[in-house]
């Protein structure tokens, strides 16, 4: 006689495999202040085969498949600096709405800042390419969980000025330029900073948000003078005036996290309501209090 399974129990056991969960690789992990605000309650982990460099991811990737990705984000720290202690609290906000963020540097002992080389250009694309990898590796936790047609480059002061070198990779969907700019006069940079010309500029292929610090921002001049050049993309010129530290220490990353978290939400998911707060005559975000606003080839 022979012995079979019914039909709906070979379909389950094949459901089943289909969708098993891989065992994690990551080596610490930390939860920063609550998780975040968004519906994935969020961590920060290191990974062995990412050397300096921080991912921030939900906890639980469970909702996430080829059906419901996650987006992803490529981050560069102000300063150059090789940790990104200066802003967990604001990509782990990212984060736990449903995106996944690979930031330049080690991860941070909280309350400590890592005081190590300077981090180079690189480091940002050696993340994607990661990231990308760990998505098709069938080993991988990440396997089949990111998104790699929804890439985000973003970066904060330096960071910002390793975005603006590496604009020009076609993998990205949409770039963030925050409390930065390509300098107008490259006499008062830092040493060791990446320098690109402004002609790189033109070589932006994507959306672009500047998200600024108002005229105390010693970046303000620089970012806005990059707004002012740009023309053939969509651009948004967003100022806060908190100066060049921005918002990133608060809680939950403040009002940076807010508009960052809502540029991403449209340009990496289409999500049409976060796309009010860049759209329309007024847009959303001038609406919103303290905030100042400028768009170019915004629909």
């Amino acid at each position: 006689m022979k012995s079979f399974l019914p039909l709906f129990a070979v379909v389950a056991i094949m459901f089943v495999g289909c969708n098993s969960s891989r065992p994690e690789t990551y080596t610490e992990s930390k939860t920063v202040e609550d998780g975040g605000t968004g519906s994935y309650k969020a961590i920060m982990v290191s990974e062995p085969s990412l050397e300096a460099h921080t991912i921030f991811r939900p906890a639980d990737l469970s909702p996430f498949n080829s059906k419901n990705p996650l987006p992803i984000v490529v981050w560069g720290n102000g300063a150059c600096a090789n940790s990104p202690w200066e802003h967990v609290n604001f990509l782990s906000e990212i984060a736990s709405h449903g995106f996944f963020v690979v930031a330049i540097g080690y991860m941070p002992t909280m309350g400590e800042r890592y005081n190590g080389p300077m981090s180079t250009v690189d480091q940002q694309i050696e993340g994607l390419d990661w990231a990308l990898a760990q998505n098709a590796d069938k080993k991988s936790p990440y396997y089949g969980r990111l998104d790699a047609k929804a890439v985000c480059a973003a970066g904060m002061s330096c960071g910002g000025l390793q975005t603006l070198a590496n604009c020009t990779d076609p993998r990205l969907t949409t770039i963030m330029i925050c409390n930065s700019g390509l300098f107008v006069d490259p006499n008062v940079a830092m040493p060791n900073m990446p320098m690109p010309h402004k002609e790189q500029l033109e070589k932006i292929h994507t959306p672009v948000l500047y998200m600024l610090g108002g005229p105390t921002d010693i970046a303000y001049n620089n970012g806005m003078d990059d707004y002012a050049r740009i023309n053939h993309v969509p651009a948004f010129a967003a100022n806060f005036p908190v100066g060049h530290g921005g918002t990133y220490a608060r809680p939950h990353g403040g009002e940076f996290a807010v508009v960052a978290t809502a540029w991403l939400q449209w340009q990496l998911r289409g999500d049409k309501e976060a796309a009010q707060l860049f759209c329309g005559n007024p847009c959303g975000l001038s609406k919103r209090e303290g905030w100042t606003t400028d768009s170019k080839n915004i629909n």
